[in-house]
């Protein structure tokens, strides 16, 4: 199922595949740079804008828990109108993702630190871990983090490459023992491969909370279907935007 991504986290790149987050307003402000903006530059969309296409269900389903949730633990105030309760359901129910976010964020920044070989007297454990369990599962590797790249009217960034691997990192705050690797995931890693010229690297989504670290590998038959299918979710974007 295809839903529209109106997002302010649509990602745009030059043509060199710079990044070309924000622009120059008219009225001489920054601001995020938009579909139109990127049809005046002939900026490419990022392969996380273009799936965000598509409709996540797990997500959503999610989402919906966290409404239901706030619901059954925040009472209807005397007086308080439906739409207003409503409003403040859907509010509260947003800080635990939120939160999530939040941590999901900082993780991934001290992941990129380390494996951009920046020196800090002591990193936190989960860092540490996850360069152990990445190295036992594909050797010693010269990693590269978050390069960015453009290729064939997309573009994007990649966690982590070496130069027969591609790793994205999905942080977690509860266990990993039901950690998936769903088609956008799959699609993602295909088209990263794929961006940095290296079509036949091996992929792996890496799982990672505060007290674990998941390797998880995608076949290579799964890789191949999967970049088909972005392929082809790229050639829709392109039309409904009118780029």
């Amino acid at each position: 199922m295809l839903v529209k991504n109106e997002s302010n986290s649509q990602h745009w790149y030059d043509q060199n595949g710079k990044p070309a987050y924000t622009i120059r307003g008219k009225n001489g402000k920054e601001r995020n740079t938009t579909v139109r903006d990127a049809r005046e530059h002939g900026y490419l969309p990022s392969v996380t804008t273009i799936i965000g296409l598509l409709d996540k269900p797990a997500l959503t389903r999610w989402k919906m828990e966290q409404m239901l949730l706030a619901s059954m633990t925040l009472p209807r105030l005397e007086n308080e109108s439906e739409t207003d309760y409503i409003a403040r359901v859907v509010e509260d129910s947003r800080s635990t993702g939120k939160d999530a976010m939040n941590r999901g964020t900082e993780m991934h920044d001290q992941l990129e630190l380390f494996f951009s070989g920046v020196y800090m007297i002591e990193y936190p454990q989960f860092v540490l871990r996850t360069e152990k369990v990445i190295t036992e599962f594909f050797g010693q590797q010269e990693w590269k983090s978050e390069e960015s790249f453009a290729h064939n009217g997309y573009a994007g960034k990649c966690d982590l490459h070496a130069d027969n691997i591609v790793i994205d990192f999905k942080t977690k705050t509860d266990s990993l023992d039901k950690a998936t690797v769903y088609a956008e995931h799959m699609m993602q890693l295909a088209a990263y491969r794929e961006g940095f010229g290296i079509p036949h690297a091996r992929c792996a989504i890496v799982f990672v909370n505060d007290t674990e670290t998941k390797v998880c590998e995608v076949a290579e038959d799964d890789l191949q279907k999967s970049y088909k299918k972005f392929t082809l979710l790229k050639e829709f974007f392109y039309i409904d935007k009118g780029l």
